[in-house]
C-alpha cells in the first residue's frame, strides 16, 4: 500500500446512509435511482401541502375581514335609522294595543301620544336645567310636569300629599316617571272611567300606606294637610281630630275601626258627594270636556 493510501482515514458507516469521515463529521451518501425519485416526489407533495395551507389561511383571514366589514356596515345602517321612525313604529304598536284596553278612538290615542311626546321633551329640558339629566334616565313625565298638568289642565288644586299619591298610582312600575301606557290608561280613567273605577282610584290615593284600608291616622293626615291654620288658633290639630273621628264613623260601615274599599263603596253609592271626601283627586267636568276637545283632529 502506498503512503498516500495509508494516510487516508477510514470511514465508518451508520444506518440510514450516513457515514463518519476521518474528522468524525457526519455526511450523507449520494441518493440515486428510484430512491432519489421517491424523495423528490415526497418533497414536492410536502411543498404543495404547505402552499395549500397558506392559501387556505389567507382565504380564512380574508373572509373574517369581510365579515367584520359587513357587520360594521349593518351597524352603521341601523345607527342611521331616523329616531322619529322608531318612535312612530313604537307609537303605532301602543295605539293598537290600547285600542282594546281603553275607551279612546285611534285618532284620540294618536293625539295623546303626541301630547305625551311633548311632555317628555319638557321633562327632559327640565332635567337638563336642574342638572339631573343623564343618558340612562328613563323617558317619561316627571313629578313636576305631572303637578303642572293637574293644576293647569284638569283644575286639580290640592296639597302635595295627594299629588304625590296620585303620581304613585299612575307610576305603576315605580320608575319615578309616568311612561306612555300608564299615562294613557290613567287618562282613560280620568276622562271616561266608570264610577267604580273612579272610586277605586280615589281609595288608592287616600290609602297612604297602601295596606288596603283608610285608618283614622291617615284621615287625620289628609285633613291636616288640607286645612289652613287660622290666626289666633291655638291647637288646630284638636279640630282635625274631631273631624277625622266623624269621617271615620260615617264611612266605617262594618264598625271595625278602619275603612275598607267595601265600606267606602257602599257609602259613596248612598252619598256620591263623599267620593272625594278626603281631598280632590279627580278632574272637574268642565276640564274633561275641554281636554277631550283638544284630542279632535
Amino acid at each position: 500500500m502506498s503512503k498516500e493510501q495509508s494516510a487516508k482515514p477510514m470511514s465508518a458507516s451508520r444506518p440510514g446512509g450516513e457515514c463518519l469521515n476521518g474528522d468524525g463529521a457526519a455526511g450523507r451518501l449520494p441518493i440515486s435511482g428510484s430512491a432519489g425519485a421517491l424523495v423528490m416526489k415526497s418533497v414536492s407533495l410536502f411543498l404543495a401541502r404547505g402552499r395549500k395551507t397558506s392559501v387556505s389561511s389567507r382565504r380564512q383571514q380574508s373572509t373574517s375581514v369581510e365579515q367584520k366589514q359587513e357587520l360594521e356596515k349593518k351597524r352603521k345602517r341601523r345607527a342611521r335609522v331616523d329616531p322619529k321612525m322608531k318612535s312612530a313604529a313604537y307609537y303605532a304598536k301602543i295605539i293598537e294595543l290600547l285600542k282594546k284596553k281603553t275607551k279612546f278612538s285611534k285618532v284620540e290615542l294618536e293625539s295623546l301620544c303626541k301630547i305625551y311626546s311633548k311632555l317628555t321633551h319638557v321633562t327632559k329640558h327640565h332635567r337638563e336645567i336642574s342638572g339631573k339629566s343623564s343618558p340612562s334616565a328613563t323617558e317619561g313625565i316627571d313629578r313636576t310636569i305631572f303637578r303642572e298638568l293637574l293644576h293647569n289642565t284638569f283644575n286639580i288644586i290640592t296639597e302635595d300629599t295627594l299629588i304625590e299619591r296620585m303620581f304613585v298610582c299612575w307610576d305603576k312600575e315605580s320608575e319615578g316617571v309616568i311612561k306612555l301606557q300608564p299615562w294613557i290608561l290613567g287618562l282613560d280613567l280620568f276622562l271616561r272611567g266608570t264610577e267604580r273605577e273612579k272610586m277605586g282610584f280615589c281609595f288608592k290615593v287616600y290609602d297612604l300606606n297602601s295596606d288596603g284600608f283608610i285608618t283614622k291616622d291617615e284621615i287625620f293626615q289628609l285633613f291636616k294637610n288640607c286645612l289652613i291654620k287660622q290666626p289666633g288658633e291655638e291647637d288646630p290639630d284638636e279640630g282635625v281630630r274631631d273631624l277625622s273621628e266623624l269621617a271615620l264613623k260615617k264611612l266605617d260601615v262594618d264598625h271595625d275601626g278602619k275603612i275598607s274599599f267595601e265600606d267606602y263603596e257602599m257609602t259613596v253609592k248612598d252619598e256620591p258627594l263623599l267620593l272625594e271626601a278626603f281631598g280632590q283627586c279627580l278632574p272637574s267636568s268642565e276640564s274633561i270636556v275641554a281636554f277631550l276637545i283638544t284630542l279632535r283632529p
